[in-house]
């Protein structure tokens, strides 16, 4: 207590702790805030004006879309980050993404075993982003998307941009141009993780054509897919399944296949100018496919080779190069040999491993690639030059060996085709006298001979119910007595209805039917003459049984089956041609005599070839609806048909005539790397029979009746 009794006041925190000096002084504590206005006074209101009032909807609007809309986008976003990781789980590894073909491929080797043709679905193997050439990796940057490593699998502006085109080219915004980034090019190419399920699409072009359809909903869901493949996978692994999966022509699935099909090379060596064709496929890979049209292939790759100088890929001298110095196909591509050989080999071959295959299928066949090429030349330089410009008659041609092995065939004029119709092994037709052989050969089987007489003269059949029927001779002459052979060498019709019916039809028949005429023949004496219907497969493969001495062969086409990779052929059909005898070695050694008196003195002169040996027979229908010209060498039978495929009559064309040109300029340019082959023939001695065969129901007229009858006609005209 102080000493004087006052009571002190009591100390206050500002006096307790007093500043000291050099001290901070305590902070005064703040006064509470007042609370914010909530509404605005009535002068504030005032300052508005005018302007304020009209814009304050306005405002109140956008603040309102505001409000609304960023909730909308956060919901959005979360939906889509949801999508987008949902997607991503689901995606399997690159590995497997890489070739989802449904079905698989053939590729066809030539006798050589040079590949010539491919079917189905190519994929020649996977290769990576960063081991293909960098050429092509560059190219297919600067073509399809120059900011592929720069966006995260959309780009708003290429869209926009896409979108602009389309509707300054009346089209719809999605219809066109769309502006894909190569990651959603590749969405599509998965078809957005929906697998092919036959049950569900009649086919893989409608699953394919379905995966390709534009609407809203789908490119929404493919931004999604776009963008869970770029969470998933790396810019590279993306590229990867995109070089891999992109069609380019041709059956062609992926660069490294396109780059075996076309150039016959790796896509890690493709050059400036080949990258450039290759990337030039993927606007559209059947109209830019260099095999279709090369010149309009280079044009694209040149427009593609700009784009690549204009992002610095390639220096402006690597672009001059690459423009004069256009990519070239490879042999085996540039040649496009045997379309129709090898349509036909897919078709005789077993479906599961030729047009239902899903495995990748290596076939060798019988095919010479300089016999086919002779054979086209030959049809193309013969309609160039002897067929008036504008006629739609077609023709076709097989070449085989003596053991029905097929070196070459065209199925008509249009050479370049696939799955067309083929007439070499589609379009049966009447014979006309290129089926008489079979009835020489039926005659020589029973006994007659080349030197046998029978009588050329006016001779009638009955038919029941119809007027009696009476063949002519395609010169309306008639030159009486005559040996076979000479009946043959003229193609003489009489003498050939007269052998027939005396030898008999069924042999006839038979013979026909054994040597691989499988068409049903004709029941009256007309059989004769060739009215049956055959195909020029067939027919030629039965000449081939005449060279070989009488055994019949069934032509064929493929030597050797096996899956790629393989060492062990699955199937293994080398020789498989030779079939049973129908006809004694001597009686065919004889026809082939005979046969080439048709070639030497007949109606097929124009066949002859200086130092050959040559054998066959022609064949012109009624009206001229079809002419054939079938013949042999030592080595090769090669038959030729030529007609309208309406049936319309040709103009002044016999068998003898441009079918036997087209044979010569087919087998010219083959022979003329060869030395002469011998025919397996014999000319035959006297004659066999004891008579004259005669157009009067098949009797025999004895020889010393005639020898008679001879010396009284020579003493009445003296």
């Amino acid at each position: 207590m102080s000493g004087n009794g006052k009571r002190r006041p009591p100390l206050v925190a500002e006096r307790r702790y007093q500043a000291k000096p050099g001290g901070k002084t305590p902070a005064k504590k703040k006064a509470p805030a007042k609370p914010r206005a909530s509404r605005r006074t009535h002068a504030q209101k005032k300052k508005r004006g005018l302007i304020g009032w009209l814009l304050a909807p306005f405002v109140w609007a956008l603040r309102l879309v505001w409000s609304i809309g960023w909730r909308i986008g956060a919901v959005t976003s979360i939906i889509v980050a949801i999508a987008v990781y949902y997607f991503a789980a689901q995606m399997p590894p690159v590995t497997t993404l890489v070739d989802a073909r449904t079905r698989g491929s053939v590729t066809l080797l030539d006798y050589r075993g040079d590949v010539f043709a491919w079917r189905g679905d190519q994929f020649g193997g996977m290769v990576k982003a960063d081991t293909v050439s960098p050429h092509l990796h560059n190219a297919v940057i600067a073509t399809e998307d120059r900011r592929f490593y720069r966006h995260l699998g959309l780009s708003p502006r290429g869209i926009a941009s896409a979108v602009r085109i389309n509707l300054q080219a009346g089209r719809g915004p999605l219809s066109g141009n769309g502006g894909s980034t190569i990651t959603q090019q590749t969405a599509k190419l998965l078809c957005l993780g929906v697998p092919y399920d036959p049950a569900t699409w009649d086919s893989e072009a409608d699953y394919e054509a379905d995966c390709r359809r534009s609407s809203l909903w789908r490119k929404a869901k493919e931004a999604i897919f776009a963008l869970a493949m770029e969470a998933k996978y790396t810019k590279k692994e993306i590229l990867t399944i995109y070089l891999n999966r992109a069609y380019l022509g041709a059956g062609s699935r992926g660069f490294e296949a396109a780059a075996q099909r076309y150039f016959g090379i790796s896509a890690a060596q493709v050059n400036p100018a080949q990258a450039a064709m290759l990337a030039g496929l993927l606007k559209a890979p059947s109209t830019y496919a260099p095999t279709a049209n090369i010149e309009r292939a280079r044009d694209r790759a040149s427009v593609v080779i700009g784009l690549m100088e204009d992002q610095d890929y390639i220096t402006a001298a690597q672009a001059r190069d690459a423009r004069e110095n256009p990519a070239t196909l490879s042999q085996a591509a540039a040649a496009r040999a045997g379309g129709f050989f090898a349509d036909w080999v897919m078709e005789s071959g077993p479906e599961f491993f030729t047009k239902d295959t899903t495995e990748d299928v290596i076939i060798r066949t019988t095919l010479d690639q300089d016999i086919q090429k002779a054979a086209e030349n030959a049809l193309i330089s013969v309609f160039e030059n002897d067929v008036r410009e504008g006629s739609e008659a077609q023709a076709a041609i097989v070449v085989m060996s003596a053991d029905g092995a097929v070196r070459a065939m065209v199925g008509g004029r249009n050479i370049r085709a696939t799955g067309a119709f083929n007439r070499a092994t589609q379009a049966l037709r009447q014979t006309g006298s290129s089926f008489k052989p079979f009835i020489y050969a039926a005659a020589l089987e029973s006994g007659f001979g080349p030197n046998d007489l029978v009588d050329d003269s006016p001779v009638c059949w009955q038919v029941r119910g119809a007027a009696d029927w009476c063949p002519k001779n395609y010169d309306r002459e008639f030159k009486g007595v005559i040996t076979l052979k000479q009946a043959l060498a003229e193609s003489r019709n009489v003498p050939a209805v007269v052998l027939s019916e005396e030898v008999g039809r069924e042999a006839v028949r038979t013979v026909a039917t054994q040597f691989g005429i499988e068409s049903d023949l004709a029941a009256g004496p007309a059989l004769a003459l060739g009215v049956s219907e055959s195909t020029l497969l067939e027919m030629t493969g039965a000449y081939a049984g005449i060279l070989n001495g009488g055994s019949s062969v069934t032509p064929y086409g493929l030597i050797e089956l096996r899956i790629q990779g393989d060492d062990r052929p699955l199937m293994d059909a080398s020789g498989a041609g030779i079939g049973e005898r129908v006809i004694r070695q001597d009686a065919a050694r004889q026809l082939t005599w005979m046969m080439s008196r048709v070639v030497a003195e007949g109606t097929g002169r124009r066949a002859q070839i200086d130092g050959w040996e040559i054998a066959g027979k022609s064949g012109t229908t009624q009206a001229s609806r079809d002419a054939w010209f079938i013949a042999f060498t030592g080595d090769y039978v090669t038959g030729v048909w030529m007609g309208y495929d309406d049936n319309t009559p040709l103009t002044g064309v016999t068998g003898g005539s441009l079918p036997a040109d087209i044979w010569r300029a087919t087998m010219e340019p083959i022979l003329a790397k060869r030395e002469p082959t011998p025919l397996p023939m014999r000319a035959p001695g006297q004659s066999t029979g004891n008579g004259v065969l005669a157009g009067t129901g098949g009797q025999l007229i004895d020889r010393e009746i005639l020898d008679v009858l001879d010396i009284i006609l020579r003493d009445q005209l003296n």
